[in-house]
Formats: C-alpha cells, structure tokens, sequence
C-alpha cells in the first residue's frame, strides 16, 4: 500500500482528471424603486391637499374700539344671562330674567329683532363657570335666527345690521339667577 502524496502535485493531477464544474453565476436582482416613489408622492399630495382643504371653523367677531360707555335705551336691550348650571335666562328691557329653552330662544331673536327693526341690541352675559360648549351653542343658535331675521327685515325693505355684545356678568346678576 501507497502512501498518500498530499503535496501539491498531486492535488493539481486529481483536479485535472475530474470534470471541471462551472461556477454558479449569482443571481442579481434589481428593484426598480420608481413604481414605489410614485406612490408615495400620490400619497405625500393626497394628504396635504386635503389636510388644507379642511378650514378650522372659527366664529369671526369684530371688536369695536375700547369705550368707557355707550349710552342705550333699556327697551332696546335684550339680555341673555348663562347661568353656571348652563340654564338660559332673557329679559327685555328692565324685565326680570325669565328661562327660556334654546328651541324658543331662537325664535324670541327673530320676533324681537323683527319688531324693532335693527335698534335692538343682544347683549350675551355668562357666568364664569359656565360650560364654554354652552355659550358657543347660544351664540350658534343666535346665528341661525339671524338668517330669518334678514330674510324679514329684507320682505320690509331693510338691511340688516346686527348688534351684539358679550359683556362679563356680576356677582349681584349671578346671585339673583341663583335664586330663579
């Protein structure tokens, strides 16, 4: 028996006499990223135009120049007062406050306004522990009775101006509802 020649002699023979294998080519695969980039920017746009397309809802309100007072004639004045519970209270004049729904509140605005034709002003009072979801409903509510009130004032050949004030209600008013 032979001994085993590992030298590199004989490591070149074998090789030699058998077949020589070929190489496995690797696969290389290309990812085509334009389909993908595509998409995103349709995305990127479809979200940023209708993001700003979506307008915040804000109550637009005009502040006149600072006063000390305005003289104004108590038939003129209907006062809403919010008391803390969010109950709704008006008088006309120098009335005493009666409660009144927000269903016929709505329609006390437009007989009023109607029949004094512009002159009256709306004066909006709220207790300072009073929901602000309550007193933003009130102001929606005066704002849908002004669309009937224009369209009434406009049958009599008027434009309508629009008086409205917020004024901070005192601690002798925010007693006195407290006992209604």
């Amino acid at each position: 028996m032979g001994v085993a020649d590992f030298s590199g002699e004989a490591k070149r023979e074998r090789r030699g006499s058998t077949r020589r294998r070929k190489k496995m080519r690797r696969l290389r695969y290309r990812l085509d990223m334009t389909p993908l980039v595509d998409i995103a920017f349709l995305l990127l746009t479809f979200f940023m135009l209708t993001t700003t397309l979506i307008t915040p809802q804000v109550m637009e309100m005009t502040i006149p120049p600072e006063r000390t007072q305005v003289e104004v004639r108590q038939s003129d004045l209907l006062t809403l007062q919010i008391r803390s519970d969010g109950k709704v209270f008006y008088n006309l004049g120098t009335d005493a406050p009666q409660p009144i729904t927000l269903k016929d509140l709505e329609s006390l605005a437009v007989r009023e306004n109607v029949r004094l034709k512009n002159r009256l002003i709306t004066v909006l009072k709220a207790s300072p522990n009073v929901a602000y979801g309550t007193v933003i409903t009130v102001l929606d509510v005066l704002n849908r009775a002004e669309v009937q009130i224009a369209e009434q004032l406009a049958r009599e050949g008027l434009r309508r101006e629009r008086r409205f004030a917020i004024a901070p209600m005192t601690p002798e008013e925010e007693q006195a509802l407290a006992q209604l």
